[in-house]
Order: structure tokens, then C-alpha cells, then sequence
């Protein structure tokens, strides 16, 4: 046998006996410096996806209502609620009673209201008695309770700067939960207690055993929480968003753009006037041109024609949520909400003014990855597959919090003794300077690969490095 074939095998088992130690002390700092923000998020989301009964029991007056009998039209339970808010606020968007027993939903904008979010005033359908006025949050149209656990959940309510943290702890799930596995199965201790074994040692193996368990029976779960969550994240959503869009992988929309008309309301008011006075407003309209946004006005009547075209055009779902817009130019857009199993999601535009459906979108013809993303966001919020889905959820996310706790106590149990610093070959800069050439190479193209792809990631990695190289230069000094 040739030296070149005995270099080359010795060359690859040195990269790999330098690797694993490598991923054993990364997958440590996980534990010890990420793991509190992934305990945070797991435990926030599990609050959030158990509480939809505990919500609509709480805002049962606001939701539901004892009256049955014919509802009045749409566009009379939208003037009860202008009424009521004084007729000042614009309309956002409404939600008629998706069915017998339930309340209709008007959203205005308001001053305070923040992303995503709109004052809404529920109106009994039948007896157009105003049941209440709540703040929403989001399309799925969640109340004050779990608005509070969802801004904690994603930013621990410290607004953008607290999203950090969330897109932190989905940054590095994967990576734990992945190289947890590779090291459970590149390193697997015999599962029998050894004879003389100290107490320590027993709980040591039972600790390691359990948490090495729990991370198998989670890994799928742990994945798809990490992945589904950075799509929502600041800056690696972004970076997502940006990828999708380049592929063509951005979920379809409607095209709410109308033809350009001919004349204006403006103008056909114009035309109406004696000459003097159209002259005057004419010239105004040229030295004072209207801001298309401020030019619309909405009569409550329009939403019952716009939703009896929507549902001819095929909107056929209970749950449905009417947009009007804010330009002149614009079509309203009519759109399913119910993401439950079967996923109802088709919309449609329809043009305000002649009530005719100028573009349809529906879910069946969306692509595969879009589908999926729908699927996988709507998963993720616990509301695909109802009480099962958010059973599962609680599951995965209620283990993760306890996987965690287990392996801060296996890293207690084995901590260093009283006056015992550690070792250098327990840093990522020793384990580094173990490995080749070429596997160096690999390594660090994947890590700014993934630095530049998930920003917090990479802001992170950097620390984690500097506080190493800490660890390092003590522990090269303590041993003298």
C-alpha cells in the first residue's frame, strides 16, 4: 500500500475526530448562552396556541349573541357602527358574522393603532345592537389576551428591538436540535449502569439519556418551528422574502388596479357647474391637485354589492373579510380567511363602482412552495388542524421547555470542580486548530454563508467566538 493511501484516511479521520468536539462545544454554548431565548420563545408560543377557547370565553359578549331571525343588510350594520365611533373613522376592513350566533365585525383605523392592528366594533347582525369595541391584531383577527401573549412571544413586548431575540432563538433551533443528533449518534454511551458507578455518574447518564431522547422524538418539530419562524423574523425574514420573490415563490395576490377613467367624480362635479364656477374649480384643480387617498369616500351600501359579486364570483366561504380602498383607482379586495383544513383562502378584486370582479386568485392554483408556506405559517399559529394542531404544538413546545431544563442540569451535574478552570482543548479555538486544511475551508463557507443569510446568527457567532477566545487564553494561562 502506498504512503498517499495511508495519509489520506488518517487525514480524514484527524477532521473527523476534530469536528465532533468541535460540534459537542458549539452545541454547548447553544445550550448555556442560546438556550434561555428558545426556553422564552417555546414557552410564550405554548401559551399562545392553548388560549383560543380561553379568549373566546373571555370576549364571549363581544363574539357571540342570543338573537335569531334574518339579518339586516350588511351596509346597515356598517352606519350602526359609524354611529357609534361618531362617524369619523375611516373603515379598514369588515368581517360579516361568519354564521348564526355570531357578531360582525367593523375595523376602523385609528390614530393609536399600531401594525397589523385596528379598532373593531362587533354588531349583533340580527338586532343591530352594538355588542362591543375591541382591538385586533392581525388576519386572524386576535382579540386584547392573545395580541399581549403574541407581541411577547415575538418580542417579549419591547417592540423591534425585541424581535432580536425571537429571530435569535429560531436562528439557532435548527442547529442545536440537528447537532444534537449527530452527536447522540456519533457518541451513543452504553444505556446499562456500570457496576461501582457513583450516584453522579448515574444521574449524569440518566440526564444525558432523557435529554438525548427528547431531542429525537422533537427534532421534526424543532426544525419546522425554527424554519417557519424565521420567515417571520426581521432580517433573515427578509433576506427569505427577497429569495422567494427572485424564485418567483411569493404567494399570489390580486391585482386591485382599475383602468384609468376618463373623468373623476371631481370632474363630473365640474361639468355639472355654471362655467364661472367650473373655470374656478378647475383652476384649483390644477394648482391644488387631490390627494387620490384623501379623494375616496365610502357609502355603506357599496360593501353589499361589492360582497354579493364577490360571492357570485365564487367567495364562498364563511369567514370573509372586505377591504375597501384607499385610492381612486383601486379595486376592493374580498378575501377568505378561514385557514383551517380545508385551507379557504381565494380573494377576489372587485372594482367599487361598476361591481364587477376585475381579478380572482384562488388557493387551488397557487404553487407548491406557496401552498406549503401558507400551510406551514397557518401550522405554526395552531390553527390548520384546531384543537389537535394546537395540542401538538403545546406538545413540542412544553418538551422543548423541559429538554432544556434537563440539559441545564446535566451541564450542573458535570461542571468543573471548586478551583479547576478548563482544560484548552475544551474551546472552539483548540478544536479549530485540530482540523485540516480543507475541512477548515468548508466550514468557514458555510458559517458566513449562514452569517450572511440569518444576520443574528452571525452578530452571535461573533460573540460566542470572543467569549471562546476568552475561555481560551485563561485556560492556556492557568495551565502555565
Amino acid at each position: 500500500m502506498s504512503k498517499l493511501d495511508l495519509t489520506v484516511p488518517a487525514r480524514a479521520e484527524k477532521s473527523r475526530s476534530a469536528i465532533l468536539p468541535l460540534l459537542r462545544r458549539l452545541h454547548f454554548y447553544i445550550g448555556l448562552f442560546i438556550a434561555p431565548f428558545i426556553f422564552i420563545a417555546a414557552l410564550t408560543g405554548s401559551l399562545y396556541v392553548l388560549t383560543p377557547q380561553l379568549e373566546k370565553a373571555l370576549y364571549a359578549h363581544q363574539l357571540y349573541t342570543s338573537s335569531r331571525g334574518p339579518a339586516e343588510p350588511l351596509s346597515a350594520q356598517i352606519r350602526t357602527a359609524q354611529d357609534f365611533t361618531g362617524g369619523h373613522l375611516r373603515i379598514l376592513a369588515v368581517r360579516p358574522a361568519p354564521a348564526v350566533g355570531e357578531t360582525s365585525r367593523i375595523m376602523f383605523a385609528t390614530a393609536d393603532a399600531g401594525p397589523s392592528e385596528s379598532m373593531a366594533v362587533f354588531v349583533d347582525p340580527v338586532t343591530l345592537e352594538v355588542r362591543g369595541m375591541l382591538k385586533v391584531y392581525g388576519t386572524s383577527g386576535v382579540l386584547p389576551l392573545r395580541t399581549w401573549l403574541d407581541y411577547l412571544h415575538r418580542s417579549l413586548l419591547l417592540g423591534d428591538v425585541g424581535r432580536n431575540y425571537s429571530e435569535l432563538a429560531a436562528s439557532w433551533l435548527w442547529v442545536a436540535a440537528i447537532g444534537g443528533v449527530l452527536l447522540w449518534a456519533t457518541s451513543r454511551a452504553p444505556r446499562r449502569l456500570q457496576r461501582g458507578e457513583s450516584q453522579r455518574g448515574q444521574q449524569i447518564r440518566r440526564h444525558r439519556h432523557w435529554h438525548s431522547t427528547s431531542g429525537l422524538i422533537l427534532l421534526l418539530g424543532l426544525v419546522f418551528f425554527s424554519a417557519t419562524g424565521l420567515t417571520w423574523s426581521r432580517w433573515a425574514g427578509d433576506n427569505i422574502a427577497s429569495l422567494r420573490a427572485h424564485f418567483g415563490w411569493l404567494t399570489p395576490s390580486v391585482n386591485t388596479a382599475l383602468p384609468p377613467q376618463t373623468t373623476t367624480p371631481a370632474q363630473d362635479a365640474i361639468s355639472e357647474m355654471p362655467a364661472a364656477e367650473a373655470a374656478h374649480a378647475e383652476h384649483r384643480m390644477t394648482v391644488m391637485p387631490v390627494d387620490p387617498a384623501l379623494a375616496v369616500k365610502i357609502n355603506a351600501s357599496q360593501f353589499d354589492r361589492v360582497v354579493a359579486a364577490a360571492r357570485a364570483a365564487g367567495i364562498d366561504a364563511a369567514r370573509i373579510e372586505v377591504r375597501p380602498a384607499r385610492e381612486i383607482n383601486k379595486a376592493w379586495t374580498v378575501s377568505e380567511i378561514d385557514r383551517s383544513w380545508p385551507t379557504q383562502v381565494d380573494s377576489v378584486a372587485v372594482d367599487p363602482h361598476s361591481f364587477r370582479v376585475v381579478d380572482k386568485v384562488e388557493f387551488a392554483r397557487f404553487g407548491l412552495l406557496a401552498k406549503l408556506t401558507r400551510w406551514g405559517v397557518d401550522a405554526h399559529m395552531g390553527v390548520l388542524f384546531g384543537l389537535l394542531n394546537q395540542l401538538l404544538l403545546a406538545t413540542f413546545g412544553l418538551g422543548l421547555c423541559v429538554m432544556i431544563v434537563l440539559g441545564y442540569r446535566l451541564w450542573w451535574l458535570r461542571r468543573p470542580q471548586a478551583g479547576k478552570g478548563p482544560h484548552p482543548a475544551d474551546t472552539l479555538r483548540y478544536c479549530w486548530q485540530q482540523l485540516t486544511l480543507s475541512a477548515k475551508c468548508v466550514l468557514l463557507a458555510i458559517g458566513l454563508t449562514l452569517a450572511i443569510s440569518l444576520p443574528v446568527m452571525g452578530v452571535s457567532l461573533v460573540i460566542l467566538l470572543l467569549i471562546d477566545a476568552a475561555i481560551w487564553q485563561r485556560a492556556v494561562k492557568a495551565q502555565g
